[in-house]
C-alpha cells in the first residue's frame, strides 16, 4: 500500500489522538490486580501422572493448602508435550465437582428414591448377588467331558475412569469367577 504525506497526517493524528483519550478514563489497574491473583499463587508443583490409561502422560499438578486447584500438561514430558486428552484435562474436574457422588446411593426395585447406605452393606450385597449369579451359571465342563470353569451369565464393563491397576484388579478378578464376556471402555 502507498502512503501518500496526507495520508501518513491523518494516520498519525488519530493514533494521537486515540492514545490521548486513553489516559481520560481508560485505567488499567483493575486489569493488572486481577491479573496478580492467580489460582497458583502460591500453590506447590507437584509432577505427577495420568492414571487414566498406559500412556502414563506427565501432569503438572498444583497443589495449595493441600488441595488440588489446578492440572495442566508438563510441556517437558517427550509424549504428550504439555497436551492432555479429554480423561487427562478433566482430572481437575473429577475431584471437586459438587454432583460428584461420594457415598453408596441404592434404589430398591420398583422404587423411584435413592437412600444412602454403608460401605459395608453395599460390598455385601454386591458379593451375596455375585455368587448367587456364579452358583446359578457356573459351567466346570463342557458337553465332551473337558474342563473349562466358565461363567456365561454374567458380564463385566469397565469404565473409563479407571485406573491401570484397578483394571488390571478387575480382571483378575473376574477371569478367577470365570467370567468369558468382559470388556472395557477406555477409549472416548
Amino acid at each position: 500500500m502507498d502512503y501518500n504525506r496526507r495520508d501518513f497526517l491523518k494516520i498519525s493524528g488519530a493514533g494521537v489522538a486515540g492514545l490521548s483519550l486513553i489516559q481520560l478514563g481508560c485505567s488499567m489497574k483493575q486489569v493488572k490486580g486481577y491479573s496478580a491473583g492467580l489460582k497458583i499463587d502460591g500453590a506447590k508443583e507437584v509432577l505427577s501422572i495420568c492414571p487414566f490409561c498406559s500412556v502414563s502422560c506427565h501432569i503438572i499438578a498444583h497443589v495449595k493448602d493441600g488441595r488440588l486447584v489446578s492440572t495442566e500438561g508438563d510441556p517437558d514430558y517427550p509424549i504428550n508435550q504439555g497436551a492432555l486428552c479429554a480423561k487427562g484435562a478433566a482430572m481437575l474436574s473429577l475431584t471437586r465437582n459438587p454432583h460428584r457422588v461420594t457415598k453408596p446411593l441404592y434404589r430398591a426395585p420398583y422404587s423411584d428414591k435413592w437412600e444412602e447406605k454403608s460401605w459395608d452393606w453395599v460390598l455385601d450385597r454386591i458379593a451375596d448377588r455375585v455368587k448367587k449369579t456364579r452358583d446359578k451359571g457356573f459351567t466346570a465342563t463342557n458337553a465332551n467331558g473337558q474342563r473349562v470353569n466358565r461363567l456365561e451369565n454374567l458380564f463385566t464393563l469397565g469404565t473409563s475412569h479407571m485406573d491401570n491397576e484397578e483394571c488390571a484388579l478387575v480382571h483378575q478378578a473376574v477371569r478367577a469367577l470365570g467370567v468369558v464376556h468382559l470388556d472395557h471402555q477406555a477409549r472416548i
